[in-house]
């Protein structure tokens, strides 16, 4: 048997006034998700605690079963799916130009992400070039538009905080140390220099006359969030006794699945993601070589991001309209075992990015219960036979289903691993 995990990223969200107190997902007209809860067995998922919201890469590191703890950094792994040599030891942060205002000695967010001309990035690139402060060695790399990472050498350390409020208005964060490692103080240090020495040297450029003549922000800093640096993972295949495969757009999820083992199916998004998840699902469908395969589409996260409740509810039921193959196709197999969820809720007003609320999750094939839900949401899969599910629980669940679970006690290698057979080793007769 074999597991299609469908990542709807985002999906879960709030009630909303103008939906008639009801989430995007419940006002969506949905009769595939909705006839896969009627057949499946339902239930609330969160991948760490509720109410706490959580990025896009910290949930799937959880839903694929790791620890919190274990997490590389996000800066590193989307470094990593981006295509970048990154060396062992070096620390990646995401970042991106912004345009600050100085006020009372302190740089005030004012354009989180101000619009940059191809020539403009061509000029600013040659400016911040490799620097060094102390035993540290900064450079960029740029990515798109405004977007890059900070690579940094030497004696650093990932245990750093954020420099980017994210809130246009706020002042910028003094780089602090997370623990007190010299490392760590340096990296902090060094960065807080770095800023110090972009500031002058942009606010003067000539780039920045040229805009103030045109009545545009400066572009005079680079912002920094989610440092990361490699750590060593146990294989998806080792933890969980299945081989995987992500189907998923963005180097975010390229580099995550690459770094636990899975094989990776690099997809774009387009305008059309009715078409977009309708091609992935025919992929997870046919790829019969692998037990467990990771399904993904951003589209209901980035219309939660326009604030429009509308918006996200049209999303999603061009989304339900793709999930007719899941229904025709993956849901009479009986070697299939169907999960359907999300990684976290994304409220389509407010001013959270993202925000703590449970996700609907329902689980399709031949051992889950049948219970009485008949739709796919967040109030009717509460109702459900699964309960509230947290983190890792839903790869038990999986094992579970997929008739692959060990029972606790019994020991086929020296790890106690939560599936069976275990990677054991055969008894010979030749002795040892």
């Amino acid at each position: 048997m074999r597991c299609i995990l469908v990542i709807l990223d985002g999906l879960g969200d709030r009630a909303h006034s103008v939906l008639k107190n009801r989430t995007p997902l419940q006002a969506a007209h949905t009769p595939h998700l909705d006839q896969l809860a009627t057949m499946g067995m339902n239930g609330l998922y969160h991948p760490y605690v509720q109410g706490i919201p959580l990025s896009s890469e910290i949930a799937h590191f959880l839903i694929f079963g790791y620890d919190l703890e274990e997490f590389p950094g996000r800066g590193y792994i989307e470094a990593v799916g981006s295509g970048i040599e990154i060396d062992d030891t070096e620390v990646v942060l995401l970042c991106h130009f912004c345009s600050v205002i100085k006020e009372n000695n302190k740089l005030i967010l004012d354009k989180e992400r101000p619009p940059v001309t191809d020539s403009e990035r061509a000029i600013l690139l040659e400016e911040v070039t490799p620097y060094k402060v102390g035993d540290i060695t900064i450079r960029f790399v740029s990515t798109k538009g405004a977007d890059g990472f900070l690579v940094l050498s030497g004696k650093t350390s990932p245990n750093i905080t954020d420099s980017n409020p994210i809130t246009e208005g706020l002042p910028l964060i003094s780089v602090q140390p997370l623990d007190p490692s010299p490392e760590a103080r340096q990296t902090a240090k060094g960065l807080n220099h770095y800023f110090r020495w972009l500031y002058q040297k942009l606010s003067f450029h000539s780039i920045n006359s040229d805009r103030k003549k045109k009545n545009l922000p400066p572009i005079n800093i680079l912002a920094t969030q989610r440092a990361g640096r490699k750590k060593t993972l146990e294989p998806f295949f080792e933890k969980w006794g299945l081989r995987g495969l992500s189907i998923a757009a963005g180097p975010l999820y390229w580099g995550l699945c690459q770094e636990i083992g899975m094989d990776v199916i690099k997809e774009k998004e387009s305008n059309d993601p009715e078409k977009d998840l309708k091609e992935r699902l025919r992929q997870a469908h046919e790829a019969r070589t692998y037990d467990f395969i990771h399904v993904h589409t951003k589209m209901p996260d980035e219309a939660a991001h326009t604030k429009d409740s509308y918006y996200k509810s049209e999303v999603i039921e061009a989304l339900d309209r793709a999930m007719v193959s899941a229904v025709q196709k993956m849901m009479p197999d009986p070697e299939t075992l169907l999960v359907v969820t999300a990684d976290h809720s994304t409220p389509s007003s407010g001013a959270m990015i993202h925000s703590g609320e449970t996700v609907p999750l329902t689980m399709v094939g031949r051992y889950p219960r049948r219970d009485t839900v008949t739709a796919f949401n967040e109030i009717d899969c509460a109702l459900g036979g699964l309960g509230p599910i947290r983190g890792k629980e839903l790869m038990y669940l999986i094992l579970n289903f997929l008739d692959r679970a060990k029972m606790k006690g019994l020991m086929d290698t020296t790890i106690d691993q939560p599936y069976t057979p275990g990677h054991y080793r055969p008894l010979t007769l030749e002795g040892e």
